[in-house]
C-alpha cells in the first residue's frame, strides 16, 4: 500500500458565522437574515480543509491551531474528525468567533479572538511531511516550524494576509509566498515591489493576490506574470469570505499532488477552486472537489487582468 504524503498546516482556529442580510438592526430592534451558514473558519485552517476535500483520503492532513474546551471547540473537533484533518491542539481559553456579512463581492467581519496561548506549540516531527502551510497566526510555532522544514527539504508555504511581527524572520524560510493586497498597503509596497522583496528574501515563488484581477507572481528568475481570476458574474457571487484561503489550499494540494504541473497550472487550478467558493454561503458549503475546480474551469472564462 502507497504511503499517503503528509502536510502539516500551522494557523488560528474561528468557527464562522455567515449571514445574508440588507440591513443590521440598530438600538431596540430585531431583523431577520436572508440564510446564514456556520462553518470552521480561519486562514490556514480553511486551507487545510480544502486540501483534506481535495485529497479524497490520498494525503494525511495535520492542523497544529488553537483549541477552547467549550461547545463550540467540541463542534470544531467534530468537524475535523469528519475531514478526516488530524488536530494538535494548542489551548485557549475561549473559542474565537468571526460574525461575517457579505454584501455584493465584499464581506464586513467582526472578530472575537483569544490568541492567548496557555501551553506552548506542540511538537511534531517534521521527518516524511511534504508540505508545510502557515499564515502567521502563532507567530512562534510558524517561525520554528518554517525552520525546521526548509532544513528538512520539506516545501514551504506562507499565506501572507498582513503583516506580522516576525514576518521578515519567516519568510526566509518560506518557498512559496504568497500575500494579499493589505499586506503590499502595510509595507507601502506596490505589486511589482512586493514581488521584488520575495524575490529578495529568496522565496522561490512569490505572489500577490488581486481578487477578481488574479494574481501577479513569478517563479525563479522569471518576470512578472498574472494569472486571470476566471469571471463568475456578479449575479452568482454570494460570499467571498474564504476564497482567498481556498486558494492557498488547492494549490498547495495541487503542487504536491501534482509536482510535474508547472506553477501555472496549480494557480490556475486554484482560482478555479476560489470561483467555487464565491458561489457558495459559508467555508463548508465552498470547498470544491477536484471534479467541482474542473466544471468551474469550463464554465468561465479568464477576468481582464489589471496591470502591475
Amino acid at each position: 500500500m502507497t504511503e499517503r504524503l503528509r502536510t502539516l498546516f500551522i494557523g488560528h482556529t474561528y468557527i464562522d458565522i455567515t449571514f445574508l442580510t440588507d440591513r443590521i438592526p440598530t438600538g431596540d430592534e430585531k431583523y431577520v437574515a436572508q440564510d446564514y451558514a456556520v462553518s470552521f473558519g480561519g486562514n490556514a485552517v480553511t486551507a487545510a480543509f480544502c486540501c483534506a476535500k481535495l485529497a479524497e483520503g490520498g494525503m494525511a492532513v495535520d492542523l497544529i491551531a488553537t483549541h477552547a474546551d467549550d461547545w463550540l471547540g467540541r463542534m470544531f473537533l467534530e468537524m475535523a474528525e469528519r475531514y478526516d484533518v488530524g488536530i494538535h491542539p494548542r489551548a485557549v481559553r475561549e473559542s474565537s468567533l468571526s460574525f461575517i456579512m457579505p454584501n455584493h463581492g465584499k464581506r464586513a467581519i467582526v472578530r472575537c479572538r483569544d490568541d492567548d496561548y496557555l501551553d506552548p506549540y506542540p511538537q511534531i516531527d517534521v521527518r516524511g511531511l511534504a508540505g508545510l502551510h502557515l499564515d502567521g497566526h502563532q507567530p512562534d510555532a510558524a517561525l520554528h516550524y518554517a525552520r525546521l522544514c526548509r532544513e528538512a527539504g520539506v516545501l514551504t508555504s506562507l499565506d501572507g494576509g498582513s503583516v506580522r511581527h516576525n514576518t521578515d524572520a519567516v519568510l526566509k524560510f518560506i518557498d512559496v509566498a504568497i500575500v494579499s493586497e493589505r499586506f503590499c498597503e502595510q509595507m507601502n509596497l506596490s505589486g511589482a515591489q512586493m514581488l521584488d522583496y520575495l524575490r529578495q528574501c529568496g522565496c522561490q515563488v512569490g505572489g500577490v493576490t488581486r481578487g477578481e484581477y488574479g494574481l501577479l507572481w513569478y517563479e525563479g528568475d522569471s518576470g512578472d506574470k498574472v494569472t486571470p481570476a476566471l469571471a463568475v458574474p456578479s449575479d452568482k457571487v454570494i460570499d467571498t469570505s474564504g476564497a482567498g484561503d481556498i486558494f492557498h489550499g488547492a494549490y498547495l494540494w495541487s503542487r504536491l499532488a501534482r509536482p510535474q504541473e508547472a506553477w501555472s497550472e496549480h494557480f490556475n487550478f486554484a482560482s478555479a477552486a476560489s470561483a467555487f467558493k464565491v458561489q457558495k454561503l459559508g467555508n463548508e458549503a465552498g470547498l470544491p472537489t477536484q471534479a467541482d475546480i474542473a466544471r468551474m474551469r469550463q464554465s468561465f472564462a479568464e477576468s481582464g487582468a489589471r496591470p502591475a
